[in-house]
């Protein structure tokens, strides 16, 4: 039986696996789990292409699958299964925890399968395989057991980026809370930040403001207002007190509260037990008073539990519990008192050494911070008093969330980095990337943003390099790492050729390599390229010159950048002479220059109104594959409308290809507004560049004038890929009619598209339903 016991553990029977609908990877092929198991042996995690039963075993399992198995063989062996059979079987390799909960990540990138132990996932790495046959299209993530019951915690599906680099091993994460009670220690962790808590200042001096005197002989044991007040109701003492005075409370009491407020747990004699609660109840640390009654009262069933002289171990019920404790009565404190040192020193040892190694910070109640944003100071000021971060307020991912980023990197506040570099993940657009790479740049903690900014713009380099110029501004390590990224996706090389030339010509205008050529006939490649000159020779060689139409290469030949530029007229008569002599020998397949890009863009290409060419014919011919069927019948698109399917409302009419003399979609009422539309769905494997698309008037006299025409990578959110406002185009019925899409946009890759009306047609009785029955659409689609 799989089950979740009181403490929120996950437990998983023997022979069962348990699955969840965020124990899935973003990506196929690509992803990492990280969390913390309790076992004797066999902590079993399977990634498969498809979610699994409860009852699933990875035995029986006949599909395709990894399985990773730690603490195999009585907790002596690492075992890897690859549908069903033993890849890798080693000895004493990250074994299992019986005693306590262990932390373990296991990441999956195009077969290479990492793992690790430690709760920061990409530190500590213990093993690693590279499968030669990889499955990319494992997603779900099972957490499964062999012979005795397996517990679960803390489990985390992270997205992966090249070269396996997570935010976790380039973010130093703070510990901001104490260890749970019984839980492991983790090996091989340092640095300042790793051990950094509110545990530090537990019966410190460092900046304390008041102080206990306790029993007879009058013990000074220092402490901090603030803490003090967020977890309990000290009263008036904290205001007009420096000194409580507690005589009747020895000091192993007294330790216990202070450690129990500071770290989330403690130990104490069953004897002094009462005491504790007693002084729990004076000032009202309720969670605590809870604590100490249900350990009171499990004695009171079985004496048998306890021992007068043995300790009694209490510990908060959550892992945080600082934050839990805190969160509501500071996140009021920031807003109607001066910010505390000891809050700042807590998320933050540069604040904390500036407080307490004797600089004017360390007695003045001001600090002067110059060259600092007022708002991204106090969204940071706000995070380390109610410990999140506020993203309805960061959300711009291109102002404050960027100066908080660079804030949390030079103060240290490693979680609120952790947060930022989430959510700048988790909102990265392709019109982002290059002022978001620009200010990174300098932020070494910041590798993983950069590395996945770098992915983006390859994987969306058309666009990147023709909606705006900003790219140019890009250093040249930066740009070169996107023009050598094997994620680069491009539907010409022309684009290349013109991205390096625009990038070495520092252009303040987008143009194509023409322009280029025109400018060097009046001048020098030194005085054009400037101090970019090098740069020139360096990365015209990224660009596959033999992929280039065989007409253009001839244009280039005959260029005044091929006379003047030698690099550039060595590379493109390379290119001539290999396709003039259609060989292909060792040689060239060997080097990088002659070989197609990843890219599995296919162009359909408009040609005339009615063509076979676009992408619902080709996928009616199984992409190519069989003879043209409907593709709707065939469930390789599917069509809806605005308003129900009905004889005259049918999705397969409008990819039949044949025309229908009435076919019509009718109106909704969205957003207190009519709304007629036809929606394509292209298949969750496939997207589209759309560049043209086609529309055919059904036999009626209700023609179109205003609608738009869209995409959406979600079918939730639109972008306009061509906007009609009182288009005259159609006129009469059956009538064909096409337009290109121009622009940026017609490079963004979407899966769903639709037309929609915006206005009534030119119909009087029925205005509103949007009256077509051909559809076809056009450009570069994979």
């Amino acid at each position: 039986m799989i089950e979740k016991n009181q403490k929120k553990f996950l437990t998983v029977a023997p022979f069962e696996c348990a699955w969840g609908n965020n124990l899935r990877f973003r990506e196929a092929g690509r992803g990492c789990v990280a969390f913390e198991a309790f076992a004797h042996n066999d902590v079993t995690v399977v990634f498969r292409e498809h979610v699994g039963s409860q009852h699933y075993h990875y035995k029986r399992d006949n599909s395709p699958h990894y399985t990773v198995i730690i603490g195999s063989h009585r907790n002596r062996r690492l075992k890897i299964e690859v549908d069903g059979k033993t890849a890798v079987d080693v000895a004493g390799v990250g074994l299992c925890c019986s005693s306590a909960f262990q932390s373990y990540w296991i990441s999956i990138y195009d077969g290479l399968i990492s793992i690790g132990k430690g709760r920061y996932p990409f530190q500590n790495l213990v093993f690693q395989w590279l499968d030669s046959n990889p499955n990319f299209s494992v997603q779900y993530v099972g957490l499964s057991s062999w012979d005795k019951h397996v517990g679960y915690r803390n489990v985390n599906v992270l997205p992966l980026t090249q070269n396996h680099i997570s935010l976790w091993k380039h973010v130093d994460y703070g510990e901001f809370e104490g260890k749970e009670d019984g839980e492991e220690e983790m090996e091989n962790e340092s640095g300042q930040y790793e051990s950094w808590g509110l545990d530090n200042f537990l019966e410190s001096w460092e900046l304390s403001d008041i102080f206990f005197v306790v029993g007879e002989e009058e013990k000074t044991v220092p402490a901090h207002k603030v803490i003090l007040e967020a977890s309990g109701n000290f009263g008036s003492s904290l205001v007009s007190q420096v000194v409580i005075q507690l005589q009747d409370v020895s000091y192993p009491v007294l330790h216990a509260f202070l450690q129990y407020i500071y770290t989330g747990h403690t130990k104490i004699l069953e004897s002094q037990l009462s005491s504790l609660k007693a002084l729990s109840l004076k000032y009202e640390v309720m969670a605590l008073v809870k604590q100490c009654e249900e350990i009171t009262e499990r004695f009171k069933l079985n004496k048998k539990l306890f021992d007068s002289g043995n300790n009694v171990e209490i510990s908060y019920p959550s892992s945080r519990p600082h934050c839990v404790m805190w969160t509501s009565m500071l996140a009021v404190m920031v807003l109607i008192a001066p910010s505390h040192k000891i809050i700042l020193a807590l998320w933050s040892v540069p604040f904390c050494k500036m407080f307490t190694n004797g600089m004017s910070e360390s007695i003045s109640s001001k600090v002067l911070f110059q060259d600092v944003p007022l708002e991204a100071f106090e969204s940071m000021l706000e995070f380390m008093y109610c410990g999140e971060l506020n993203r309805e307020d960061t959300m711009d991912i291109g102002t404050l969330l960027l100066q908080l980023l660079l804030l949390a990197d030079q103060f240290g506040v490693s979680l609120l980095h952790q947060e930022c570099c989430k959510t700048f993940l988790e909102c990265l657009s392709e019109d982002t990337v290059c002022p978001i790479l620009q200010a990174i740049l300098s932020v070494p903690s910041c590798k993983l943003i950069e590395e996945t900014c770098e992915r983006k713009f390859s994987m969306h380099f058309d666009y990147c390099t023709t909606a705006s110029i900003d790219f140019v501004l890009l250093d040249e390590a930066t740009f070169s790492s996107i023009l050598k990224h094997p994620d680069l996706t491009v539907t010409s090389e022309e684009r290349v050729l013109n991205a390096i030339l625009l990038w070495c010509l520092q252009a303040k205008d987008l143009y194509g390599w023409d322009i280029a050529d025109e400018m060097m006939l009046h001048s020098t490649p030194e005085l054009l390229f400037g101090e970019r000159f090098q740069s020139v020779e360096y990365l015209l060689p990224l660009v596959r010159f033999p992929l280039l139409p065989y007409p253009l290469l001839k244009k280039l030949e005959r260029s005044h950048l091929s006379r003047k530029i030698p690099t550039f007229d060595f590379l493109v008569n390379e290119a001539v002479c290999y396709l003039e002599s259609g060989l292909a020998n060792l040689q060239y397949e060997q080097n990088a220059r002659f070989q197609h890009r990843r890219s599995s863009f296919k162009e359909l290409q408009y040609i005339c109104d009615g063509d076979s060419n676009g992408v619902f014919y080709f996928a009616g011919t199984s992409y190519g594959e069989h003879p043209w069927v409907n593709p709707v019948l065939a469930k390789r698109i599917c069509i809806s409308a605005s308003s129900p399917i009905s004889r005259h409302t049918d999705p397969k009419v409008l990819v039949s290809r044949a025309y229908q003399g009435t076919s019509f979609v009718g109106p909704r009422i969205e957003d207190e507004k009519n709304s007629a539309w036809w929606m394509i769905d292209i298949g969750q494997d496939h997207q589209l560049m759309c560049n043209y698309y086609t529309l055919r008037q059904d036999g009626s006299r209700a023609y179109i004038r205003c609608w738009n025409f869209q995409g959406s990578l979600d079918g939730k959110s639109w972008t306009n890929l061509r906007v009609h406002e009182n288009d005259l185009t159609m006129c009469k019925p059956g009538q064909f009619a096409s337009w290109p899409i121009i622009g940026p946009n017609a490079l963004l890759p979407f899966r769903f598209f639709r037309v929609i009306l915006t206005a009534p047609t030119t119909d009087e009785s029925n205005p509103w339903n949007f009256c077509i029955c051909f559809l076809e659409l056009y450009g570069y689609f994979r």
